[in-house]
C-alpha cells in the first residue's frame, strides 16, 4: 500500500470515527456504536472507500491491546468484594447461562460446528462495564445498592470474559479443543494473579523514579506503552492472546488491584492517577481504529438477507443474549423493579462483545452471515438497554433503594 494512500485512509478513519462517535453520544448512544457505523459507511457495506489493509490491521491490534489495558486499569476488584455474594450470583448466572444457551442454540438448533458454537457462546457472555457505568452515573444510581451489585458483577464478568477469551483463542489457533493449551492458559492466569502485585509495585517505582529525573516530557506514556507491549509479547510466548497481556498490564497497575483473600500490596494512588490521565489520550487515539476496522470487515451486501436462516440466527441469539443476562438479576432476592434494573444493566455487550466477534472472524471461525448476525446482536444489546434502564428507574424509581 503506497504511503500516501495509507496516510489518507488513516486520516479518513480517525475523522469519520470521531464525527460518528459525537453524533452517537448526542443521540444518547455509546460512542462505540458511532465508530462501528463509521466502519460500515467507509467499508464495502456502503461506499467502499477504504479496504482493511495490513497496516491498518496492525494499528487496530494495538488499539485492542490498549483497550484491554484500559479495561484492566479501571477494573475495581475491591468493588466486587464489597458487593458480595449478590454480585457474584448475578455475574456467574449472567456468564454461564448465555454461554450454555448460546452454545446449545448454535450446535443443536442452528447445527453449527463445535468451535463456532463455542465462540458464539463466548461472545454472548460479554458485558460492557464502560457502558454500564456511564448509564448508572447519568441516572445518579451508581452508588445505590443496585448500582453496586451491577458494578461488582461487571468486574467479575470482565475477568471471566478475558479468561474465556484466552481459552477460545487457544482453540482457534490450535484448530480445536486442546486440554494441554487450556492448562497452559490457566497456568498463565493463575501465575499472573500471584505475581502481578509484586511486579506492579516494582514497575511503578522504576517508572516513577525515571519520570522524576527525566528532563523531557512523555516519560510515563513511553514507558507504560512499552510495558503493555511487553506484556502482550509475554502473553503470546505463554500461549495466550496478546490482548490478555494488555488486560494484565492494566490490572497490575490499577490503583484498585489487590490479591485475593485480602492480601494487599498498594500502589501510589497519585501516580496511578497520573498513569490513567497520561495514557487516556493514547488509548482514545488507537481504539477507534479497532472499532472502525470491525465495521470495515463487515460486508452487509454479501449477507443473504432474504434467507430466513440469517434472521433465525439473529433472533435466536438476541433472545439468548437478553434473557441470559436478565436471569442473573431475576435470581436475586430483591423487589421485582430492582431485579429488572440489575438484569437490564448487565445486558450491554459493547466493545467487549465486538472483541470476541472480531477474534472469531480473524481466525476464520465465523462466516459473513454469522459475523453479521452477531454484530447486529451486539449493536441491539448495546443500544437498547440504556433506554430500557432509564424507563425502569423513571417508572419504578421509588421501589428501588437509592442507598
Amino acid at each position: 500500500m503506497p504511503t500516501h494512500d495509507f496516510f489518507l485512509d488513516l486520516l479518513i478513519i480517525l475523522l469519520t470515527a470521531r464525527v460518528f462517535a459525537e453524533l452517537a453520544v448526542r443521540m444518547k448512544s455509546p460512542s462505540v456504536i458511532g465508530e462501528l457505523v463509521a466502519g460500515v459507511v467507509l467499508g464495502p457495506s456502503l461506499f467502499g472507500w477504504i479496504e482493511p489493509a495490513n497496516a491498518l490491521r496492525l494499528l487496530a491490534e494495538i488499539g485492542i491491546i490498549l483497550l484491554l489495558f484500559e479495561v484492566g486499569l479501571e477494573t475495581d476488584v475491591r468493588r466486587l468484594a464489597r458487593s458480595g455474594q449478590r454480585a457474584v450470583t448475578v455475574a456467574l448466572i449472567g456468564f454461564v447461562l448465555p454461554f450454555v444457551l448460546g452454545f446449545g442454540v448454535s450446535s443443536r438448533i442452528l447445527e453449527l460446528p463445535l468451535l463456532v458454537s463455542l465462540f458464539i457462546g463466548g461472545t454472548l457472555t460479554a458485558t460492557s462495564i464502560g457502558i454500564t457505568v456511564r448509564v448508572l452515573t447519568d441516572l445518579k444510581r451508581n452508588n445505590s445498592p443496585a448500582g453496586q451489585i451491577v458494578l461488582g458483577a461487571a468486574v467479575l464478568d470482565d475477568v471471566l470474559g478475558v479468561v474465556l477469551l484466552a481459552l477460545l483463542y487457544e482453540f482457534a489457533v490450535g484448530g480445536g479443543v486442546n486440554l494441554v493449551n487450556v492448562g497452559k492458559v490457566m497456568l498463565f492466569v493463575a501465575s499472573f494473579f500471584l505475581l502481578a502485585p509484586v511486579a506492579a509495585k516494582f514497575m511503578s517505582l522504576v517508572i516513577r523514579r525515571f519520570s522524576e529525573v527525566s528532563e523531557i516530557s512523555g516519560m510515563i506514556p513511553t514507558t507504560i506503552v512499552s510495558l503493555v507491549l511487553f506484556f502482550a509479547w509475554l502473553a503470546h510466548v505463554l500461549g495466550a492472546p496478546e490482548l490478555l497481556g494488555g488486560f494484565a498490564a492494566g490490572l497490575a497497575l490499577s490503583r484498585r488491584f489487590f490479591l485475593p483473600f485480602s492480601l494487599a500490596l498498594h500502589n501510589d494512588v497519585r501516580f496511578a492517577h497520573r498513569i490513567e490521565a497520561e495514557m487516556r489520550p493514547i488509548v482514545h487515539l488507537f481504539t477507534p481504529i479497532f472499532f472502525v476496522m470491525v465495521g470495515l470487515s463487515l460486508n452487509l451486501r454479501e449477507v443473504q438477507w432474504h434467507e430466513s436462516s440469517v434472521w433465525l440466527t439473529f433472533f435466536l441469539l438476541l433472545t439468548v443474549a437478553v434473557l441470559g443476562k436478565l436471569a442473573g438479576g431475576l435470581a436475586l432476592r430483591e423487589s421485582l423493579p430492582t431485579r429488572l434494573a440489575v438484569g437490564t444493566a448487565m445486558v450491554p455487550r459493547g466493545e467487549v462483545g465486538l472483541i470476541f466477534a472480531e477474534l472469531g472472524r480473524v481466525n476464520n471461525i465465523f462466516d459473513n452471515e454469522i459475523y453479521a448476525a452477531l454484530v447486529l446482536v451486539i449493536a441491539v444489546t448495546t443500544l437498547a438497554p440504556p433506554f430500557a434502564l432509564s424507563w425502569i428507574f423513571r417508572r419504578f424509581g421509588r421501589c428501588i433503594p437509592h442507598g
